[in-house]
Formats: structure tokens, C-alpha cells, sequence
């Protein structure tokens, strides 16, 4: 990924936190935010990259992270907004009791925030860009309990398909499969065992990932 810059959101932790320092291990620029500005500063600072105190739910911070990734190489060349919440414990939150508050926070930051990410990096992104998108099971198969966030990421993987109709550049998601993490819970893959799973992506062709789904499947059966 040498030459190249990737910007990360949500990477104060878990898998965007994992795919930061991948992608930084690997050659690339990356500029990346969270809303805990200490967190994220110290993050950039130690993977020689630029970490900012953005909030995915305001457009003017996303924004201004999108020019500062673009002043730094002119262009962007790998997208993953990653920045999500989960109010309540997972699994134990289920839409009979969400509350107002909770289910319009989670869609505003969870599915809007992958909208406003996108859009605000459009002027900025290379002709060759990828756009990679968490995902997860629960967008297609929901489990009881999950309430508002399954519902936004199925949201999301509804905006990849569609983006990947209209723009120029490869729009996907990628399923990793279950990661341990503050919002999934304590059970699951380490982010840093797949992690390199979205390096992977950065190389597939146009045709290979456009308006796809990549899983763990795909993954291991083109590294084995």
C-alpha cells in the first residue's frame, strides 16, 4: 500500500483501530478519527499517521477530515468508514424496548454516518479508490435482541448497493464474521486476525468486489 492514503473512521478501537495499523504497517498514509480525541491522536501519532476528533454524525467534521486526508497526497485511495455505536448490551436489546433516543443515535451514526462519510469524501477520492464497509451477518439473518443496530447495518449494506450503482469507484462490504469488540461483545475473532482481510480488498479488481458482500469464505480461499 505504498503511496497510497486510507482514511479510517472509527478507529479508536476495535476493527477500525486493527485496520488502521494494518494499513499503516503495510506502506499506506492513513488518516483516521474517532470522537475521543486523546485516543485517536495518540493512534496517529504512533502509526506515523494523522489521527483527528471527528464525529460521523456531524458532516462539517467529516468534512474537514476529508480535506485534511486529501492535502496530505492529493487524493484518497481507500475508504472505510467504520465508526458505529451499540447503546445497551448486545444481544439485550431488543425494538420492543429500544428507546427513541437510542434507535435515532444509532441510525444516525451506524448508517447515515456511512452516507455522510462517503459523500463528503466523493471530491476527493482517486479514480482507482475503494470503498470497504463493515458489515455483518445480522444485516441479512437478524437474531432476536439486537434491536437498532441490526436494523442500521442492514441500512448499510442497502447504501452500498446502492453507491455501487452510481459511482465510478468499487463500493462493498466485508463480513468478517463475529469479532470481539465493545459492540459485539467479548466473543469472537481478535480485530487484529482480520484485519488483513481489508488489505486484502484494497487489491481486488473493480469486478471482484463492486456491490459485493465479501466473507471470511472468499478471504481465505484467495490467501490459502
Amino acid at each position: 500500500m505504498n503511496g497510497t492514503t486510507a482514511v479510517v473512521t472509527g478507529a479508536s478501537r476495535g476493527i477500525g483501530q486493527a485496520v488502521a495499523r494494518e494499513f499503516a504497517e503495510a506502506g499506506a498514509t492513513v488518516v483516521c478519527c474517532a470522537r475521543d480525541a486523546e485516543v485517536i491522536e495518540e493512534l496517529g501519532d504512533e502509526i506515523g499517521g494523522i489521527g483527528l476528533r471527528a464525529d460521523v454524525r456531524d458532516e462539517y467534521d467529516v468534512e474537514r477530515l476529508m480535506e485534511t486526508a486529501a492535502r496530505e497526497s492529493g487524493e484518497i485511495d481507500v475508504l472505510v468508514p467504520n465508526a458505529a455505536v451499540y447503546h445497551g448490551t448486545p444481544g439485550e436489546t431488543p425494538l420492543e424496548r429500544e428507546s427513541y433516543a437510542a434507535f435515532d443515535d444509532t441510525l444516525r451514526t451506524n448508517c447515515r454516518g456511512v452516507f455522510v462519510t462517503i459523500t463528503e469524501a466523493l471530491a476527493h477520492l482517486s479514480e482507482e479508490a475503494r470503498i470497504l464497509i463493515p458489515t455483518g451477518t445480522i444485516a441479512r439473518e437478524p437474531k432476536p435482541g439486537l434491536g437498532a443496530y441490526a436494523v442500521s447495518k442492514a441500512g448499510t449494506e442497502a447504501l452500498m448497493r446502492g453507491f455501487a450503482l452510481e459511482l465510478d469507484q468499487p463500493v462493498c462490504c466485508l463480513d468478517p464474521g463475529r469479532v470481539a469488540t465493545d459492540l459485539s461483545g467479548p466473543a469472537g475473532r481478535d480485530p487484529e486476525e482480520i484485519a488483513p482481510m481489508f488489505r486484502w480488498a484494497t487489491e481486488l479488481s473493480p469486478a471482484e468486489a463492486n456491490g459485493e458482500i465479501l466473507g471470511l469464505r472468499e478471504w481465505k480461499r484467495a490467501v490459502r
